[in-house]
């Protein structure tokens, strides 16, 4: 038996005649590609502005007229770039679930709309201070909303419109465009960001209306829609447990108290604590209701189950590990080289593009091979060559020469393409039409939970690793430029996260931390030498490299763990309705051999 070329389920005797209508675009040939240009244009979006406010907070914090190193300011800067992510890991599986109920097309529609309305709204703040900290916050947020319609939504539509012989490339084409949408953001943010802030969210209102109104125009359900009953204690346990997690998560990287972290803050506790409480509620009710928001035999699919695993290992291998690089640029390589500390988020994102060229050399390539062997030897082989680019990037010392340190970018873009595309075809062939967006959104939450788990978690390792040396390395630099005892003893002794921040936002740390009053008492060539270009960088970089050495450990760790997991997959996996209709949901077609 050949595996289907037609995705979803044939038409029925009983089908309405729009649905009729629209089920001729099955076989209109160029039907798939107007899919696959619309939902690539929407990811794309979607994830270039969850990395461009990045590189933009110094222009949007001076334009709202908010000190970003302000220790009362820490919350607004974590929640305006966090927030985003949070709420999108929070919401996808509920809006792939509303797909199935209600139509992907429509609710993929809806989040293009959303999420251009959030856009005009950032652009029009009409605030300064913490009221525009707060606005921005709440828009990021509605903007949030709509990337969640977007990501939940689009794999399930390509997974539609395009046979099983083709689902590799175009999900791996529509995958590259989001993890290297996190890339061109720096990019563009850093560009827009010097010619006026506002223009960082003005740029993605023409994409958003003209995307709108050709999903609107030519994008069509593939897929019967299933009316079903709204889980409302699988959707509330789930979201507020996940928030609660993610919550912790967060604060848990701000100083608590005389700490350097905010592990052991009360807070912190209750809600990781409560959030997984939460979590195995949801788990309890989604085995006990008829009609639950994701339906966790799913699981029991091998492919389905493995390549979710890998998928959140490889997010938290890739997550956090983003800004740590785009820190060692911007707080110490690009200032020993000569570039003013105000412009390194441009070129940080510059130099980071080696990055997005491996993944635009591996992701389709790999997915148009993955349709004709399988995704376990390129999801696994990438994990691999992942873990071997961390490794390697662990070798380079702190002020690096820039080609071995590109080449290496470039291999591990190639290892995260090779795993992406073939993993996402993976999971996707093997659920049934009917699920489509539910196993969209669940994917989709596991990638963006990893991402925000592995940015806890790799700030905390650097963190911890800076707090062990950086106080002391502080204190004898200040000393040694004839700072007064007790200034450098306080601004040692500040939290490290402030210096991390410092550097990630543009800002030069010593300028800023220390008093005018104590630059203006020193002679000027001490004053010069401490706010210079190479001061701070050569001073953090042993501490620095130590902290690194941990991260990149800890990611090829995860890299490999997620190669373990990607090899468990089997053999390649189909889903067919015609099994699913003889009662066996679980089962699917496999092809080749068990090794593939």
């Amino acid at each position: 038996m050949t595996l289907r070329e037609a995705a979803g389920p044939p038409e029925g005797p009983g089908t309405p005649p729009a649905r009729a209508r629209r089920g001729s675009r099955r076989h209109d040939p160029n039907y798939k590609w107007i899919a696959l240009s619309n939902t690539t244009l929407g990811v794309l979006m979607a994830s270039i502005n969850g990395s461009i406010v990045i590189i933009s907070l110094p222009a949007i914090f001076r334009g709202i007229a908010i000190d970003p190193l302000d220790p009362a300011s820490t919350s607004y800067l974590l929640w305006i770039f966090m927030g985003y992510l949070l709420v999108t890991a929070v919401l996808v599986v509920a809006f792939g679930r509303l797909g199935d109920m209600f139509g992907r097309v429509r609710m993929y529609n809806a989040g293009f709309l959303v999420f251009t309305i959030g856009s005009i709204l950032l652009a029009l703040t009409p605030f300064q201070g913490p009221s525009g900290a707060l606005w921005l916050i709440g828009m990021r947020i509605v903007q949030a909303i709509g990337g969640a319609f977007l990501f939940a939504n689009s794999a399930a539509i390509l997974t539609d419109a395009f046979p099983v012989t083709q689902r590799g490339l175009a999900l791996g084409i529509n995958g590259v465009a989001g993890i290297a949408g996190q890339f061109i953001g720096l990019v563009i943010g850093g560009f827009l960001a010097g010619i006026d802030w506002r223009y960082v969210f003005l740029v993605s209102v023409p994409i958003g209306l003209v995307g709108t109104i050709w999903a609107y125009l030519r994008l069509e359900e593939l897929a019967r829609a299933e009316h079903q009953r709204i889980d409302w204690w699988g959707n509330i346990s789930f979201g507020i447990g996940l928030t609660a997690l993610l919550v912790g998560i967060t604060y848990g990287i701000q100083p608590y108290g005389n700490q350097p972290m905010g592990w052991t803050s009360p807070f912190v506790i209750v809600t990781i604590v409560g959030g997984l409480a939460l979590l195995a509620f949801f788990l309890w009710v989604e085995g006990r209701v008829q009609q639950p928001l994701f339906d966790l035999d799913l699981f029991r699919i091998r492919a389905f189950a493995a390549g979710n695993l890998a998928g959140l290992l490889a997010a938290i291998g890739r997550g956090g590990l983003t800004f740590m690089l785009v820190i060692w640029l911007q707080g110490i390589w690009l200032p020993l080289h000569g570039y003013d500390f105000a412009d390194t988020p441009l070129w940080a994102g510059i130099y980071m593009l080696p990055l997005t060229v491996g993944f635009l050399i591996a992701g389709p390539v790999s997915g148009f091979l993955s349709d004709r062997f399988g995704a376990r030897p390129f999801a696994t082989g990438g994990m691999i060559v992942a873990a071997a680019s961390f490794l390697g990037l662990m070798q380079l010392p702190v002020n690096f020469p820039y080609p071995a340190f590109a080449a290496l970018l470039v291999v591990n873009g190639i290892g995260m393409g090779l795993f992406g595309s073939p993993n996402t075809a993976g999971i996707m062939n093997s659920v049934p039409a009917r699920q489509r967006g539910a196993a969209a959104g669940m994917r989709a939450t596991f990638q963006n939970t990893g991402t925000v788990v592995s940015i806890g978690v790799f700030f905390s390792l650097m963190i911890a690793g800076l707090a062990a040396t950086l106080p002391t390395t502080l204190y004898a630099g200040l000393r040694a430029h004839d700072v007064p005892v007790a200034v450098a003893h306080g601004i040692a002794n500040l939290p490290p996260v402030a210096s991390l921040f410092g550097a990630l936002l543009g800002y030069n740390p010593m300028a800023t931390l220390l008093p005018p009053q104590v630059l203006h008492a020193l002679p000027a060539a001490q004053a010069q030498d401490l706010t210079g270009k190479t001061f701070f960088p050569q001073l953090i970089s042993g501490p620095f490299q130590q902290g690194l050495a941990i991260v990149f450990i800890a990611a090829a760790v995860m890299a490999l763990i997620a190669a373990g997991a990607s090899w468990l997959r089997g053999g390649r996996y189909v889903h067919t309705e015609q099994e699913a209709a003889l009662g066996t949901p679980a089962r699917g077609r496999t092809e080749g051999a068990a090794g593939q």
